[in-house]
């Protein structure tokens, strides 16, 4: 099990914010872009 703090994260380009490697994007974690569907509909 990882810690928090040693998951992968990336930088959100609409609103800047840091994000962190979710479960769900397990598999398209390189395709992942934006930190919410918000943020997706705003780009």
């Amino acid at each position: 099990m990882r810690k928090k703090t040693d998951l992968p994260q990336k930088v959100c380009p609409v609103c800047l914010r840091p994000f962190t490697w979710r479960k769900k994007w397990e598999k398209v974690w390189e395709e992942v872009k934006y930190c919410s569907k918000k943020c997706r509909s705003a780009a």
